[in-house]
């Protein structure tokens, strides 16, 4: 699966390259007649999705529907990721609109969950081993990295209390559009290891030490009923802001600012298309899967102009004092440190043996008396 998250070009769907006819070399003789008959079946499919199209479905409560300015049609549907009825509304919303594309809360470091399930997600959480650890701070350096590791636990304690992996509303919709003819699939979330980097730069250490502390002993019960009151909020976004309210810079970073990229990505999807047999330009029909939690936020930047070079950095770190700088950043690792080991059983002694860590200790070493 090779979907991408950033250009209109990386648009991928099951029946794409059905619907580019005109862009193919003239038939050579003898093969006019079959060139023909395709450019006649892409014409009778395209007629048959026109059919099944309902031009004023009745659309499920959590379907919000936004027009563009050349007329295409965005019908925006709000999920809880743990949420079986939100599986359903996805499911009801592409049947009945018959999409050009389909868009989902997923960048290309979250693909994967396309296919996870239950058993995959709580054994990648259990199993977190050195080489995990190293792979997760080499993406995203040693705060951010730890704590994604973190966050995956945050995810497998709800998966174990549910019963259910997150994300079944994007598997959903991924089936569905493979049934739609011509239509194309897109990831049109931030790319994850840009919101860990940009939350974690806005934090300060003190602040990612007491992130990382409850992140790592959260263990409330959470059913079902649960779920469904939380569709108008995403719920592992929800569980975390809740353990976090005092830190608004990570609401920010986390939601608001995936709101921008998500409208952003949406916007693009929602372009007029070539329709056969003359490749005219019509309005597209967009159906968008995304956290309840980031409805609002899409419809308030719908008509907006937004620069997405913005969110899309990472701040440098400020100036500190290299003593001061230092002494609070080996306490943070060993803050996080603890509670990795906590989490992962032997992963206390695998952050000990990482070259990042190694340096920082020699770093806090004193130095050697200078010889007389």
């Amino acid at each position: 699966m090779d979907q991408d998250n950033n250009s209109e070009d990386d648009l991928v769907g099951p029946s794409e390259d059905a619907s580019e006819d005109e862009s193919l070399p003239s038939p050579p003789a003898g093969l006019s007649g079959s060139f023909i008959a395709n450019s006649e079946a892409v014409e009778l499919l395209w007629q048959v999705r026109a059919q099944r199209r309902q031009s004023s479905p009745e659309l499920p409560e959590t379907v919000t529907r936004l027009t563009a300015p050349d007329g295409s049609l965005l019908y925006l549907v709000g999920t809880a990721h743990f949420s079986d009825s939100s599986k359903k509304d996805v499911a009801t919303t592409i049947r009945a609109v018959q999409p050009d594309v389909v868009v989902v809360e997923l960048c290309q470091y979250r693909v994967s969950m396309l296919k996870m399930d239950e058993k995959t997600l709580l054994k990648e959480a259990k199993d977190i081993n050195l080489d995990k650890v190293q792979q997760a701070i080499k993406q995203n350096g040693v705060m951010s990295g730890l704590m994604q590791i973190l966050l995956l636990k945050v995810s497998a304690h709800i998966t174990e209390q549910l019963g259910m992996a997150p994300g079944g509303e994007f598997r959903e919709a991924f089936k569905q559009a493979g049934r739609v003819p011509f239509c194309k699939f897109h990831l049109g979330d931030r790319p994850i290891p840009v919101t860990f980097k940009r939350a974690i730069a806005a934090l300060s250490l003190w602040q990612k030490a007491r992130l990382a502390w409850g992140l790592c002993f959260l263990s409330d019960p959470i059913s079902k009923e649960d779920v469904e009151k939380c569709k108008q909020k995403d719920l592992l976004e929800q569980t975390m802001l809740e353990m976090i309210g005092e830190f608004p810079a990570l609401h920010q970073t986390i939601v608001a600012e995936r709101d921008i990229y998500l409208t952003h990505t949406l916007r693009q999807a929602a372009r007029c298309v070539e329709a056969p047999p003359n490749a005219q330009k019509v309005p597209a029909v967009v159906v968008g899967v995304v956290g309840m939690g980031h409805v609002p936020g899409i419809e308030r930047n719908w008509e907006k102009d937004l620069n997405i070079q913005e969110i899309m950095s990472v701040a440098p770190p400020s100036r500190f004092g290299w003593m001061l700088r230092t002494v609070l950043k080996a306490g943070v690792i060993g803050v996080l440190g603890y509670a990795c080991y906590r989490a992962g059983g032997g992963m206390g002694r695998a952050l000990l043996s990482l070259p990042a860590v190694q340096s920082l200790l020699d770093n806090l070493r004193p130095l050697p008396p200078a010889a007389a």
